[in-house]
């Protein structure tokens, strides 16, 4: 192995007979130094790594060379040609849950019912079955709202639910080429 015109191979051997040979060299300076040379060694040998030739990952190699991104014209976030696509509430469910505001979680006070926050799943059952979940709006004699929670997996105004995600997965995995 060679390190800037130096045979680091050819040094490793001369330096081990030189320790042999020496008869003033204590034992311990003798194994400090070959210590010392087996660093060198294993540190010479890292030189020549990279993560092309080692189990080095990309990210954590120093020496690769980092292409630079191509700066655009474009601004930043979603382009004027693209048009977004939102899920649309259906306007009647098949399934409609109510939910009521927890009367033990609300302070002490009147309170009157003023409507309900909706929001819809829409998932399959080999036909589209909707719940709508409703949850209870009250309001404080001074006008502080109390709303229902909602279920913790319903968290947009409408959205697919478990069957529909869960159909999605088993179609792709049954679709030959995305095996």
């Amino acid at each position: 192995m060679n390190l800037s015109s130096i045979n680091i191979t050819d040094v490793e051997e001369r330096t081990k007979a030189q320790l042999q040979n020496d008869a003033y060299a204590s034992p311990a300076l003798k194994a400090s130094i070959e210590l010392i040379l087996l660093v060198v060694v294993l540190l010479a040998q890292r030189l020549g790594l990279n993560n092309q030739n080692s189990s080095i990952p990309p990210s954590k190699d120093s020496n690769r060379k980092k292409s630079s991104s191509k700066s655009s014209d474009k601004k930043v976030g979603g382009q004027m040609c693209l048009k977004g696509v939102t899920l649309a509430p259906v306007e009647e469910p098949d399934e409609v849950t109510v939910l009521y505001v927890t009367q033990a979680s609300l302070p002490q006070g009147n309170y009157r019912e003023v409507g309900f926050q909706l929001r819809q799943v829409v998932d399959i059952d080999i036909t589209r079955m909707v719940t709508e979940y409703q949850a209870q709006i009250l309001v404080d004699e001074r006008g502080k709202r109390f709303v229902a929670d909602f279920p913790e997996r319903v968290n947009s105004a409408v959205q697919y639910g478990n069957g529909v995600k869960a159909h999605a997965v088993d179609v792709l995995s049954s679709t030959p080429q995305m095996r």
